[in-house]
């Protein structure tokens, strides 16, 4: 009997190595989360450079077993030393515009997609100082997805936040080890409207008795750059931008200003605006909106995908906005969808389980209707810097779409009192920007030469921002050595 017993161990042991680690009474090594979080490990990602971080790609369920949500995520520890960086959460806008496609793969991830379908490392990565958790959101973006197809129609801030929100606490849960982490929210354009909510929610429910429930969430702060956060102030400030920068004529400025006073009633006064709008988004036509100074693609087609843009009305009434530019380089786009369309890089992500019935964009085209979208999400900023949150807005300042006019504006509506004056920043001894800083925890910087998207068009002057955000005691550099 003996014999047969270690002959048995050696067939499974030595003769069948593939199967994995054999334990006690036949268990898994692993179980529950924990092996789910195994099961997400990206191994075997093609084109990727070597890396000494592990990665995770993957879904959460939202509200198990019942629900019938899954949102996509991707996960990158920290370069060096991740149990002592904090956790940050980036959110990409549109609404419904991917944080992987773009934020992962095209900006500040560690692995930048190229057109030969191979990835680079990026040098200027914001791994370098952080653990990055990159969210597709909500469903319907990118590989995330609804067992219901109603799901699609109610869509809008609210149902993302909360989405979003039960996305964090299932993480959590596969990544205890993480949850005593100092956690950030970041994003850019839309996400001015995203990461303000998530954070007011995550602020309540912590203080809603979530620390009972286990389900505390440690956020100390969110940076948001050249984000939609206030209507009113968003318009004055695309318009004065565009003039200020010879995009459009004094005249048409004139008209603008004189007719497109959003307190005017006057029927005809509107229809005059009317054209007015629309001959300023004639004046960016031929250029990209969202950085006015860097050349189009034009060795490519020319293609536009479904975006949902969520602007002030003035704008949204107008087809020609829909047609303008993403603000994203359409040459990058396109890398990015041709690499996630890949049978065998989804295989390695772990995505697209369902077999969803459209192909992987970068923007969705099955989310046809945003519910709800506040005019400001400045009250929420408002209040949580009076609950201490530590809150970052910085503004690309060659964008035309969110400028830095705007923003400024926006900023200027908080009637916060300044603690240090408008002055520059630098990065290796040249000036990277400008920067003011507000009593209560709020710091305004601008990023010089930078377009919408400004960890693609400054990359190292990105990463010194982020990284100054999460020091807590330590401001941006006010010299140039």
């Amino acid at each position: 009997m003996a014999l047969v017993w270690k002959l048995a161990l050696y067939f499974a042991c030595c003769l069948f190595p593939a199967v994995g680690p054999i334990i006690a009474a036949g268990r898994s090594k692993f179980e529950g989360e924990e092996a789910q979080r195994e099961a997400d490990r990206v191994t075997n990602l093609p084109g990727q450079p070597p890396v000494t971080f592990p990665h995770y790609a993957g879904y959460i369920k939202l509200n198990p077993p019942k629900g019938h949500k899954a949102l996509f995520y991707w996960f990158f520890h920290a370069q060096e030393n991740p149990h002592q960086k904090p956790l940050v959460l980036w959110l990409n806008g549109g609404p419904g515009c991917s944080s992987i496609a773009y934020g992962a793969a095209q900006e500040l991830g560690p692995f930048l997609v190229r057109p030969n379908g191979q990835l680079i490392l990026n040098k200027f990565s914001w791994n370098k100082a952080a653990n990055l958790l990159f969210l597709e959101a909500p469903v319907g973006v990118g590989f995330s997805y609804t067992n219901k197809s109603n799901d699609l129609y109610k869509l809008g801030d609210r149902v993302t936040a909360e989405d979003s929100y039960a996305f964090l606490t299932g993480w959590f849960k596969r990544f205890p080890s993480f949850k005593s982490h100092d956690f950030y929210l970041a994003g850019e354009s839309y996400a001015g409207h995203y990461v303000p909510q998530l954070a007011d929610l995550i602020y309540k429910r912590n203080n809603n008795g979530a620390s009972k429930e286990n389900s505390f969430i440690n956020l100390k702060g969110f940076m948001i750059g050249n984000a939609v956060i206030n209507d009113e102030t968003d318009s004055n400030g695309i318009f004065e931008y565009a003039w200020s920068h010879a995009i459009i004529s004094d005249q048409l400025y004139n008209k603008i200003v004189k007719e497109c006073d959003s307190k005017n009633e006057d029927n005809q006064t509107i229809a005059n605006c009317a054209i007015h709008v629309r001959d300023f988004l004639e004046a960016y036509s031929e250029i990209d909106i969202y950085s006015i100074y860097t050349p189009i693609c034009i060795n490519s087609p020319k293609t536009t995908p479904p975006k949902l843009h969520v602007a002030p009305r003035l704008f949204t009434q107008h087809d020609l906005w829909h047609r303008l530019p993403s603000g994203y380089d359409p040459c990058t786009e396109q890398y990015a969808e041709k690499f996630f369309n890949r049978e065998d890089v989804q295989r390695a992500l772990h995505a697209n389980v369902t077999k969803l019935s459209y192909p992987y964009s970068t923007c969705s085209g099955v989310i046809e209707k945003w519910n709800d979208a506040p005019d400001t999400v400045l009250p929420i900023i408002r209040g949580l810097l009076n609950a201490g949150l530590r809150i970052w807005v910085y503004s690309g300042d060659t964008d035309g779409r969110v400028p830095v006019t705007s923003t400024r504006y926006s900023i200027k509506k908080l009637g916060l009192r300044i603690k240090e004056e408008w002055r520059a920043w630098f990065h290796k001894g040249q000036v990277a920007g400008w920067v003011e800083v507000y009593e209560g925890g709020l710091t305004l910087a601008t990023v010089r030469g930078a377009g919408h998207q400004v960890p693609v068009l400054a990359p190292p002057q990105s990463l010194s921002l982020f990284s100054h955000f999460l020091s807590a005691n330590s401001s941006l550099p006010a010299s140039r050595f």
